[in-house]
């Protein structure tokens, strides 16, 4: 039971239902105290400890019901019911039926698990080789279910990933059923001559093939309902931001808003790192107090570990036009991860877009602030100036400045004497640059006069780059 409950818990975050392994176990638990005698007590009840919201709610339930769905086997007579009765015809037909014909046409096995076949010899095959055939004949729906999972458990289906492996795990399935046996007990009885019941079997074996397909194909859709889309959305991760398609906008939309939500969970609350080895006298003494002076606890001494001041300075000229937008995303994705953070725009002037990005949506502040900023030959050296007369006196020891840019200043001056000053005042300087370190000193970049002003920088030309970035930024903040 625990490798179907496994299998359970990769089908819902196949269906993007995040689930961690906490939440397995209470689930776990969820499942030792309700039981399984109810479906729906079962399914309520693990909704409650597996999904968070009401969109997961849903897809849990959608999940829940097609995992655990048992109707891959329709209901159809037994094998040995249809001879039955095509053998009381035959013999109604020819006189020979009711109760005053002859027993030994009539047709039925007296043998446990032995087809049923009229005409069929005396002599009985193997049980290895008549088991599914006496399973097919027997047409017991929950024997057949049984028989199914456990060939499929076998077959490790549940590593399923594409369209094209249908056929190799329908056959491996087949094959874990008994497939060879039923095949050897098929020819056993054409060789016999008892032709009618070699095709019923036959018959038979082809419905039980299209059956198990289908199940293959919802095994397929349960475990990668959502593969080509993660698929996707990784690419897109990794990919460079100048290289993205327009038409994946809305995916990189959804990528940046997780990416924020994912920053949210690991860095909302304030955190406490232990700096092991340095003894804290004053709180050992106190923890102490109660064992007269006797060192039974020891405290150590901890570093407060709080969200950092943020101000960040975004390039949206015409030389970062294809990467501007998503580095507005990220900046607008900033404000929920970080809510001191204070964020700029430029190309020639430099304007804050903090109250912009708090007031309208996404879609509506990306084009406010491309209008009002955004589309002019870049000056580093008048939007830096502009930093200093709007920002400048606002910065201290705690604050992390964060610039956002190519650092391509059409030749003039960048005006490094004030970014120096930034840096005097403020905490760190990072700067992200969305070209490769290889293009920095090239042409007009003054990456060369700026980067010794900032702590670091580094190239950051994808999604990726830009959560890491934040993500240690947020770690390493005192």
């Amino acid at each position: 039971m625990s490798e179907v409950f496994g299998d359970f818990i990769r089908a819902l975050r196949s269906a993007d239902i995040r689930v961690s392994t906490s939440e397995s176990i209470d689930a776990g638990n969820v499942i030792d105290l309700v039981g399984f005698d109810d479906r729906q007590t079962l399914k309520d009840a693990l909704s409650q400890v597996l999904a968070k919201s009401d969109d997961e709610k849903q897809a849990f339930a959608e999940t829940f019901d097609t995992y655990f769905s048992f109707e891959q086997f329709k209901e159809r007579p037994s094998a040995a019911n249809e001879n039955d009765e095509r053998e009381r015809q035959e013999n109604e037909e020819d006189g020979g039926g009711g109760e005053d014909g002859d027993p030994s046409q009539s047709g039925s096995a007296s043998a446990p698990g032995g087809g049923g076949m009229s005409g069929e010899p005396q002599g009985e095959p193997s049980s290895a080789n008549m088991d599914l055939a006496a399973l097919l004949e027997r047409g017991d729906q929950a024997e057949l279910q049984m028989a199914l999972a456990e060939g499929a458990r076998q077959a490790r289906l549940n590593r399923i990933r594409l369209f094209t492996q249908r056929g190799m795990f329908t056959r491996r399935i087949m094959e874990n059923m008994g497939l060879d046996g039923l095949n050897e007990e098929i020819e056993r009885r054409e060789a016999s001559g008892n032709q009618r019941g070699a095709e019923s079997l036959g018959q038979a074996r082809e419905e039980l093939r299209g059956q198990v397909r289908d199940y293959v194909e919802k095994q397929l859709e349960i475990f990668t309902a959502n593969s080509g889309r993660q698929l996707r959305e990784e690419v897109l991760a990794q990919m460079r931001l100048s290289n993205v398609d327009r038409s994946d906008m809305k995916i990189m939309r959804e990528l940046v808003r997780k990416m924020a939500k994912r920053l949210i969970a690991l860095h909302s609350r304030r955190k406490k790192v232990a700096r092991r080895g340095t003894l804290d006298i004053r709180r050992t003494i106190r923890a102490n107090i109660e064992f007269d002076g006797l060192l039974f606890h020891t405290v150590w001494k901890k570093t407060k570990v709080d969200r950092p001041k943020v101000m960040a300075v975004c390039d949206v000229s015409g030389s970062v036009a294809q990467v501007s937008r998503f580095l507005l995303m990220f900046l607008y994705s900033l404000q929920e991860v970080l809510p001191a953070v204070r964020s700029f725009a430029f190309s020639g002037h430099l304007g804050e877009t903090t109250d912009l990005f708090k007031r309208e949506k996404l879609e509506e502040a990306l084009v406010e602030v491309l209008r009002d900023f955004g589309g002019g030959s870049t000056d580093y050296g008048q939007a830096l100036m502009d930093f200093e007369e709007l920002a400048l006196d606002d910065i201290d020891h705690r604050t992390t400045i964060l610039i956002l840019g190519d650092a391509r200043s059409n030749y003039g001056d960048p005006r490094g004497d004030i970014l120096k000053k930034i840096h005097a005042r403020a905490r760190r300087v990072i700067w992200l640059n969305p070209e490769p370190r290889t293009m920095w000193n090239s042409g007009d970049s003054e990456m060369r006069r700026l980067s010794p002003y900032c702590d670091k920088a580094v190239t950051c030309a994808s999604l990726k780059d830009l959560e890491r970035v934040v993500s240690e930024l947020l770690r390493s903040a005192v």
